[in-house]
């Protein structure tokens, strides 16, 4: 399997549709630490053919060096479009960097995938969205199933219908915690939904500020006008910054699995937290 990468900033992503290719330059250009062409909900039946082909022609040269990461979301492994996706993913010489997993149920889906993109020699990446029920109970699981994963996902609009509950914070907490919890034991990340009202960009930033008090590396947008925000509350502040740069540097001095700073005992599992910070810091110039 393919080695897993180092840390780096998902503050924020957007879905730009693969039968509108005219639309990725501006979400590349939009801020978003993750680009995702969306092939699944956005996509019409009728359209999907047509969306895929379009899509993939986006991966067909080199992606510019802007620090923004380029994923394509497929369909459901379970259905006949899924499998066409993944088909004309194995097929095609200039693959897309990733690949985002939807409603994925048990780690056998991932590892399928896995396999074969390793027989068809790419070097894909993986994204898993946890937005079942089955998928929450199997989290942990999937998180650990591939090496080439670098995020779970949190689907809260299909986890609420699952878990007939309403899509808010308090009902979905302990949904979301698993999430974190099993990103956290593998050591990706944990990314949490976009926020869906548009007009309510108050309440957008304290859902993005709970979730990242939880664990969440970033959160989705539905539009550009909230990438702004979403950066800014993920973003570390310079005391973090400086403090994660010092706990590096000090490991790196040791080269033990621990050290001492100002009194406090630091260990080695730290580390990879210290190195996304530093990633942030570094894609904003800080």
């Amino acid at each position: 399997m393919t080695p897993s990468l180092a840390p780096r900033p998902r503050r924020s992503f957007i879905f730009t549709p693969g039968l509108r290719p005219e639309m990725f330059p501006k979400a590349l250009a939009s801020g978003a630490d993750i680009v995702c062409v969306e092939l699944e909900d956005g996509i019409a039946p009728k359209d999907k053919t047509e969306a895929r082909k379009r899509a993939l022609a986006l991966f067909e040269q080199p992606p510019a060096d802007d620090g923004v990461e380029r994923i394509l979301r497929i369909n459901s492994l379970r259905e006949r479009f899924g499998i066409e996706d993944v088909h004309a993913v194995l097929t095609t010489h200039t693959p897309p960097p990733a690949l985002m997993m939807p409603k994925v149920r048990t780690p056998d889906e991932v590892v399928m995938l896995d396999q074969l993109l390793t027989e068809a020699g790419h070097a894909t990446r993986l994204h898993v969205i946890v937005e079942t029920n089955a998928g929450l109970e199997a989290a942990h699981d999937l998180a650990h199933c591939s090496n080439r994963i670098d995020a779970l996902f949190f689907g809260g609009v299909d986890m609420a219908a699952e878990l007939r509950c309403r899509n808010a914070w308090e009902p979905l907490l302990y949904a979301r915690s698993r999430v974190v919890h099993a990103a956290a034991a593998a050591g990706i990340d944990a990314i949490d939904v976009p926020y869906l009202d548009l007009n309510d960009p108050d309440g957008m930033r304290v859902a993005a500020e709970q979730a990242r008090d939880l664990g969440f590396a970033g959160k989705g947008s539905i539009h550009p006008k909230q990438i702004a925000a979403l950066n800014e509350v993920f973003t570390p502040s310079a005391g973090q910054i400086a403090r994660a740069r010092r706990i590096i540097a000090e490991f790196e001095a040791a080269d033990t699995g621990l050290v001492v700073i100002d009194g406090k005992l630091i260990e080695k599992p730290v580390l990879r937290e210290m190195h996304r910070i530093v990633a942030v810091a570094d894609r904003m110039g800080m």
